[in-house]
């Protein structure tokens, strides 16, 4: 079972990463884990910090010659801005941050030991082991991408691409956005919010294709992997909700237009025409696409900030206005991938078995077969 703990502060020295669980045998390419990263810090709206930092991975434990060796893997990501003990006292809580709730709960006179902790650079951390958790699963051939539907009121238009396609379009766009016109319209609006001040959310999807069925299991209610799922892209600073597949739009719908109809042909065994499910049925994949979405809130942090009140003296002020992106959908896609990621890959070790590659690989291929013959 793959577990991991995260530390460090926005504006400390590092962000580390301790990643139990990781099958031996894996050649875990460092390069890879520094291209998820980058694309981590990609998209148009994101703020000065993005321009500041160049995240490398340093890996400390766990491979030897590049490969895995079953043991803990430990991983440092410098901060390019280390001024922690330098900043001011923070005062004035921003309304939707963890700011206020976060003061109240630790008895903290000063906001800035919260928002070090709270701020999203945390990801930084779960891109570094979702990147591993990718290279694990390419050895199944499973892929994995993020694109964007919504950023404020400009919605995409999603086309019938399939995964290499999205793959293709998305990297190129500056919203990671698989459809052009929407792209450019999703631009402008970005740089409307910046003039004025403000900021936007928006939806992304995350997509994982070659999903074997029968991950997770509808035996236990913490071991449906769609709640797994859930749990983790929630986890992600900024988001409020999560469905899978059609999503709330099943609720305007009759079952008959919902459930996706089940067919069978020698050649490819069982399958499906439609994926309305997103991939997932009774807590469990299927076989087909997995088809994640997350609606994001626009960023707590405004140029021109909202009402609050000073915690000290209690008078009425302007919220506390820090380094921050105007929009930050595109990254939270990349975000989603290695969330999304990191629990598909727990839920193979967990089936395969996890002590070495070689192992996890025998006993896939065992179970494809046995699905083949069923």
């Amino acid at each position: 079972m793959l577990r991991y703990l995260t530390s460090g502060e926005s504006h400390g020295k590092c962000m580390l990463t301790i990643l139990d669980g990781m099958p031996a045998g894996l050649f875990v390419d460092k390069s890879i884990i520094d291209i998820e990263l980058a694309r981590r810090m990609t998209g148009h709206g994101r703020g000065k910090r993005m321009k500041i930092e160049s995240d490398r991975i340093k890996i400390l434990s766990g491979l030897r010659k590049s490969k895995t060796i079953g043991s803990p893997i430990a991983m440092m990501i410098n901060n390019i801005d280390q001024s922690i003990d330098e900043l001011p006292v923070v005062l004035e809580p921003r309304p939707g941050h963890a700011d206020l709730s976060g003061a109240l709960k630790y008895d903290f006179r000063d906001i800035r030991n919260v928002l070090e902790r709270a701020s999203a650079r945390e990801t930084v951390s779960r891109v570094s082991i979702g990147a591993i958790a990718k290279i694990l699963l390419a050895e199944f051939g499973i892929k994995i991408v993020s694109y964007i539907t919504v950023i404020g009121n400009i919605e995409a238009r999603v086309a019938d691409l399939d995964i290499s396609q999205i793959a293709k379009i998305t990297e190129k766009s500056p919203v990671r956005c698989a459809d052009p016109g929407a792209s450019s319209l999703m631009c402008k609006e970005i740089d409307k919010a910046e003039e004025a001040g403000d900021t936007l959310g928006g939806i992304f999807e995350v997509m994982v294709h070659g999903v074997p069925p029968g991950l997770g299991s509808y035996t236990q209610w913490d071991k449906r992997i769609d709640g797994k799922l859930a749990k983790a892209i929630m986890s992600i600073h900024a988001v409020k909700g999560v469905s899978f597949g059609i999503g709330f739009e099943a609720a305007r719908r009759r079952g008959s237009a919902v459930h996706d109809e089940i067919f069978y042909t020698k050649s490819k065994g069982f399958f499906r025409k439609a994926n309305n499910a997103g991939g997932i049925e009774g807590g469990m994949t299927n076989g087909e696409n997995i088809v994640i979405q997350a609606v994001m809130k626009p960023i707590s942090t405004l140029r021109k900030p909202l009402a609050s009140v000073n915690i000290k003296t209690k008078e009425k002020i302007l919220a506390t206005v820090e380094r921050s992106d105007v929009c930050a959908v595109p990254a939270a896609g990349v975000i989603g991938e290695a969330a999304a990621a990191i629990e598909i890959a727990n839920a193979m070790i967990e089936k395969f078995g996890g002590d070495s590659v070689k192992e996890m690989r025998r006993n896939y291929e065992g179970y494809m077969e046995q699905i083949k013959k069923f």
